[in-house]
């Protein structure tokens, strides 16, 4: 049997209706399962709902009692209020998912509250967290936001941007291999995307540091350590961004062309036989291929060279690329290799930090 998700309300949001309605405070949920961490926002009027949906599906109320409604205050005015409500709803909410009792988390209201896979679908989960299916971390600024305050749902964000990352990079080696302009404006459009998806989770993963700094919820080490992989970060971004800039137009015009123009092969070859006659030694010195030649067979000559100097760029073009493809792979090996490691410390943190709460509660029983 699956552990149960660890829940917690770590913090709150303050939410404006874009239609000019009364704004209203978001809980910030953060679960944390096996496989991924992920934050759902909801409001008490949500919460209240849930309530009575449980109660009339199971017949009995759920084990912790919901925080009351208050009617001469609001939370919008009154981090007092917000703060009670929020440690009442994080223990109305672990009651659920700790009880021994199943009843109430069996529920489909239950799960899709909390936006988990059904019941039936429990062992495609993994799969289901995988692929990013209607699961994991919404792609919103205030949801991105309030997962960046939490050290757990950082590192999930975190990861989440370098996979975006990843994603230009593959997208602007599909432009520079492009052989039509269609297909390189498409993976140069792809990459833009990804750029600006992994900015936005940038700027929420810098917002989210500054908070726990303040909030002093890590340690000095470990906030130099995750300042250093931002400052990675914004560096990897900023030459994808350069690099999808500078080079689109470039790669554009080759893919569309295919071959060297005539001033280019002009550039390589000399200026070519001139109108009024053959010149020895300008554009082409005399050579034994040339001495016996008139000035039709010079011309002849020198566009037999024009091809022979386009198929040996070709084949430096063919090596060229496949250098490429292999950096690329090696690439991608080793930044694989890194998010393992970064996992695995990830998960031995973890560890630690249950192993510390164990001995806590072992030392309370004596």
């Amino acid at each position: 049997m699956a552990p149960p998700a660890e829940i917690s309300i770590p913090s709150t949001s303050l939410h404006t209706p874009p239609d000019g309605s009364k704004p209203y405070t978001l809980y910030n949920i953060t679960l944390r399962l096996p496989l991924r961490t992920f934050v759902v926002q909801k409001r008490y009027s949500d919460f209240a709902d849930l309530h009575q949906t449980l109660q009339s599906l199971v017949g009995s109320p759920p084990p912790a009692p919901l925080p009351g409604k208050s009617w001469f205050k609001s939370t919008v005015k009154s981090p007092e209020l917000t703060e009670d409500r929020r440690r009442g709803l994080e223990s109305y909410l672990r009651s659920i998912a700790e009880s021994p009792d199943r009843r109430w988390r069996d529920t489909s209201a239950w799960r899709q509250f909390m936006q988990l896979p059904g019941i039936n679908s429990a062992g495609n989960s993994a799969a289901s967290v995988r692929a990013g299916a209607g699961f994991g971390i919404p792609n919103k600024d205030a949801a991105n936001a309030a997962a960046a305050l939490d050290p757990g749902t950082w590192l999930d964000l975190h990861k989440e941007m370098k996979s975006d990352l990843q994603e230009a990079r593959r997208c602007l080696a599909r432009r520079d291999a492009a052989n039509d302009n269609t297909a390189a404006l498409e993976a140069r459009a792809a990459a833009k995307k990804a750029l600006i998806k992994a900015g936005g989770l940038l700027i929420a993963l810098t917002q989210g540091l500054r908070g726990m700094q303040e909030g002093k919820r890590l340690g000095d080490g470990e906030l130099r350590r995750r300042k250093d992989l931002l400052a990675a970060a914004r560096v990897d971004r900023e030459d994808l961004d350069k690099l999808s800039n500078s080079i689109a137009a470039v790669a554009r015009a080759g893919a569309a062309s295919g071959m060297a123009s005539a001033s280019d092969k002009a550039a390589l070859i000399g200026n070519g036989p001139r109108a009024g006659g053959r010149v020895l030694g300008a554009p082409l010195p005399e050579t034994e291929r040339t001495r016996e030649l008139d000035n039709q067979g010079v011309a002849q000559l020198q566009q037999q060279m024009m091809r022979e100097q386009d198929e040996d760029v070709e084949s430096l073009a063919k090596v060229l690329r496949r250098q490429k493809e292999i950096a690329l792979e090696i690439n991608r090996e080793v930044e694989e290799q890194t998010e393992m490691l970064d996992q695995v410390n990830n998960d031995v943190d973890r560890l630690q930090t249950k192993t510390d709460i164990a001995k806590k509660r072992i030392k309370g029983l004596r």
